[in-house]
């Protein structure tokens, strides 16, 4: 049996987390989580791969199909708040078994669908535990890795995050194109059951508040808010940015959230604690993390397709294709981490932001005869980059915020992040159909028929293709294309454009500024510390069971 990883006294760190930890670093406890988090992210892309053949199975149309995508993406948005007071309330070993046995579970049944609503109604079982994996992970990382080592395994940790979007393309299209869909989501099962039994192995329990008390208001209007921003995101671009449908969405998501804020900065037992966005580094952090994700979701999301539908790729070749560049931001990530825990986030932000920034905005050049090994090359240079940055620029917040409050943090980072890329995504698409339109518009003013030389083109493409109106299509067809492929350049700018807004941001998250800032809050929120030390009220002893309170 693997050993399981010891927590310091009362589950935490000191309350200043200054003192050097003597744990040693907890190598099959990082395992355990990495292999949950790489299972859940690696299933929101594999999925993307096998929606034309499950519109075929089904017999539905492309709208009744997106709701399998969309469904899965409300449902986690919704639970991801909640998962700081759950693992508070009952810790978070045993939040992270609940999150993988649902998110297995509802693999298992997403498997046995036998329609599209079936399937869509599965999904959202599966989203209750790959919503809650991704936050619980991140907090269990906090709390069983000593401070002094958390950027390398935050980085390890990384690796998950960025491998598993593009082999999930890869493995989708391989598993349809050669076996079955069910094979997508039934995949799933021995892995989690696996992790399920190595993480009652490898993990101890951490501290519970038994006593915490559960804000129902809170939650009403956080999940209301995060559901119908995150639907109006998704569906804006179909059903129209000022229709009525979407304005109302924003509306309520407008209210619900701010009465949300209004109502956490009364209660006593808040479900978010958004006074951490009291904490500049914190809040910069956030910022910053928010802009890089946008900018990356811009490749992730413009990349495929051009291969796709500019160049005729398949999913599989694609994420062939885009490999190298994963494996360049895998490698980087656990190098970034131990050069964080060495020199701060400030400098790898800086450099890191910059290389990205620089490359994505070359890639704006890019055209119809653009050569593939070089975008490759600089697909991979940006990577690196972006490797380099983005663990730092997000774990330099987290690591102010007093141990006994991470939970709390990573629940803010996650739904943030979660919130970024359906806005990154919402945003780009926007951007690239409405400079489509435009140089649609600029094209076809440039190839009149009355112009002399489109005139003559014409004649020569009807000589070829038999008559005037089938030449026209042709060209019709020409300027569409090359208007999509320009609006996807358009769109590649503006990705650069939020990395680069994002760079004055990492200035300020210095070592120094980070680390004094971690004081700082240790003292302010020291009030609401459950306990210092074994046998405190209301906290867990090491073993998960319920420590007596000392009269």
């Amino acid at each position: 049996m693997a050993a399981k990883n010891p927590l310091p006294p009362g589950g935490r760190p000191s309350a200043t987390g200054l003192q050097k930890d003597p744990r040693p670093f907890p190598w099959m406890g990082l395992f355990v989580v990495v292999i949950g988090a790489f299972m859940a992210i690696l299933d929101g892309s594999i999925v993307n791969v096998a929606l034309p053949k499950l519109m075929a199975i089904f017999g539905v149309d492309t709208e009744d199909a997106q709701w399998i995508l969309t469904g899965y993406l409300l449902a986690s948005g919704v639970v991801v708040p909640v998962t700081g007071y759950l693992g508070d309330r009952y810790g978070y070993k045993f939040m992270y078994i609940f999150a993988l046995i649902a998110f297995t579970i509802g693999s298992a049944l997403c498997g046995m669908a036998w329609s599209n609503n079936s399937l869509i109604a599965f999904r959202v079982v599966q989203a209750i535990g790959g919503g809650m994996i991704m936050p619980v992970s991140m907090a269990i990382i906090y709390r069983i890795v000593p401070m002094q080592k958390i950027g390398l395994a935050l980085g390890l940790w990384g690796i998950a995050a960025t491998m598993a979007p593009a082999i999930g393309p890869t493995l989708g299209g391989y598993l349809v194109d050669n076996f079955s869909w069910h094979l997508i989501f039934t995949i799933n099962i021995p892995i989690g059951f696996f992790a399920v039994l190595l993480t009652q192995m490898a993990l101890q329990e951490t501290p519970r508040q038994p006593n915490l008390k559960f804000d129902y208001l809170g939650a009403f209007l956080c999940c209301t808010g995060c559901f119908a921003l995150l639907l109006a995101l998704s569906k804006g671009q179909d059903k129209g940015w000022t229709s009525q449908y979407i304005v109302t969405l924003f509306c309520i998501a407008f209210f619900s959230l701010l009465l949300f804020c209004v109502w956490e900065l009364r209660v006593d037992h808040p479900m978010l604690e958004i006074r951490l966005f009291k904490n500049p580094v914190f809040s910069i952090s956030t910022t910053v993390t928010v802009l890089t994700q946008v900018g990356l979701f811009a490749i992730i999301f413009i990349i495929p397709l051009y291969t796709q539908n500019m160049l005729g790729m398949t999913p599989m070749q694609t994420g062939l294709f885009m490999m190298p560049m994963a494996l360049a931001t895998g490698l980087m990530m656990p190098i970034s981490g131990r050069l964080f825990d060495k020199i701060g986030a400030m400098p790898l932000g800086v450099v890191g932001l910059t290389i990205a920034g620089t490359i994505s905005y070359m890639l704006h050049e890019l055209n119809l005869n653009y050569s593939l090994p070089h975008l490759r090359l600089l697909l991979v240079l940006r990577a690196l980059g972006l490797g380099l940055a983005m663990m730092p620029l997000s774990a330099v917040g987290t690591n102010t915020v007093p141990p006994f409050l991470v939970g709390r943090a990573t629940a803010i980072n996650n739904l943030f992040r979660q919130i970024a890329s359906s806005l990154g995504i919402a945003y780009l698409t926007y951007i690239m159909i409405s400079r489509q339109a435009y140089h649609t518009a600029v094209l076809g003013a440039g190839i009149s028929v009355d112009a002399p030389l489109a005139s003559q083109y014409l004649n020569y493409a009807a000589a070829a293709l038999g008559d005037r109106s089938t030449a026209l299509a042709a060209v019709s067809g020409l300027v569409q294309r090359e208007a999509l492929m320009r609006g996807m350049s358009d769109a590649l700018l503006v990705g650069a454009i939020f990395v680069f807004l994002g760079l004055p941001f990492a200035f300020y998250l210095t070592k120094g500024r980070a680390e004094k800032q971690r004081q700082l809050m240790a003292r302010q929120f020291a009030h609401l510390a459950p306990g210092l030390g074994m046998g405190a009220p209301g906290s867990a002893s090491p073993g998960g069971k319920q420590a007596p309170a000392q009269s």
